[in-house]
């Protein structure tokens, strides 16, 4: 393949691009003011929900601030304002705030629903790019996010002020976070299928083996039929319980190994004679991440699910964590 002569300008182009935006963000930086403060206490006190409403690629910036303000705890949806003349606009109650995004600040798609938002009551924060616009004007709060110039070379693309946008976006959901004593498992209620989620609402009873599957044998039973056990179970290892069903100790690959090691005869000794006593184990109310925890912290593959009398109720390993995507 030719590549083109002009293609070492890539580089180049692209720093320049990233230079340009890096320094918009910069300047941001000294309008974040009051306006800014009196933004976050209009959100914090809202009683209903954030609408964010932008158009064209604005409205690409406003639905994921919507997004990022829903996920860390500030309900929010984004409303096209094209659909919100035709409909959508009773999505709006008096008891929301409205955050419309719009560069120019004369977006008409946005500028003709001001009249409804102000006979609604609905309080409304914007973002331009023009304190002088209509809608910098109209609105209650005007947060400047004007950039000098954009990163496209004509002037016209938006980017740099597509960036800032988002940037004054993520610092208002982030200050209203911190405000509202957003948690990692308030994050994970509503990221339940996140990585996140699955380390702080799985629980081990979710993921543990149970009845039947559980290996479980007798202190008396002989290494050989304790051994049939692990292997039909295939947890590589085996509960051993005493008359009361208790746990007495634990079995393992590993345990296998040094026993073979010392040349025991599998059939005729009892497996408690070289099981593991108090082997680790864990709670079914727990975290599958602490079952984790624990696993990594002792250099194990396996646990005992035991309940308030010592007696095993279940067994999970490194594998199960793993499936259940907690590693």
């Amino acid at each position: 393949m030719t590549i083109p002569s002009f293609s070492h300008n890539f580089i180049a182009l692209g720093q320049a691009v990233v230079k340009t935006e890096q320094l918009a963000i910069e300047q941001l930086t000294s309008k974040i003011d009051h306006n800014f403060a009196n933004a976050c206490q209009m959100l914090l006190k809202c009683e209903g929900r954030i609408i964010v409403i932008g158009m064209g690629k604005s409205g690409h910036i406003a639905n994921k601030i919507a997004a990022t303000l829903a996920s860390t705890g500030s309900p929010a949806f984004f409303v096209h304002p094209a659909e919100a003349r035709h409909g959508d606009l009773g999505m709006i109650t008096n008891k929301d705030v409205v955050i419309a995004l719009s560069n120019s600040g004369e977006t008409e798609e946005i500028t003709s629903l001001l009249p409804v938002i102000k006979r609604l009551n609905v309080p409304l924060i914007s973002l331009t790019g023009n304190s002088q616009s209509t809608l910098a004007t109209f609105a209650d709060i005007d947060l400047d996010t004007s950039v000098k110039k954009e990163a496209c070379p004509m002037n016209l693309a938006p980017t740099a002020s597509t960036t800032v946008a988002l940037v004054m976006g993520d610092a208002l959901a982030v200050a209203l976070l911190e405000a509202r004593g957003f948690s990692e498992e308030d994050f994970a209620l509503s990221h339940p299928a996140g990585n996140l989620g699955r380390k702080l609402l799985l629980k081990v009873e979710d993921i543990m083996h149970k009845g039947e599957q559980i290996p479980i044998v007798q202190e008396i039973t002989s290494v050989s039929d304790a051994l049939l056990e692990m292997t039909r179970k295939r947890l590589g290892m085996t509960c051993i319980v005493n008359r009361q069903k208790q746990l007495s100790g634990i079995f393992t690959d590993g345990d296998l190994r040094r026993t073979l090691a010392d040349n025991i005869d599998l059939n005729n000794i009892q497996i408690k004679s070289v099981m593991t006593l108090d082997g680790k184990t864990i709670a079914a109310d727990k975290l599958a991440a602490e079952a984790l925890q624990i696993m990594e912290q002792n250099a194990i593959n396996a646990l005992v699910v035991i309940n308030s009398s010592n007696q095993p109720i279940g067994a999970l390993n490194m594998y199960d964590l793993l499936k259940a995507g907690v590693v």
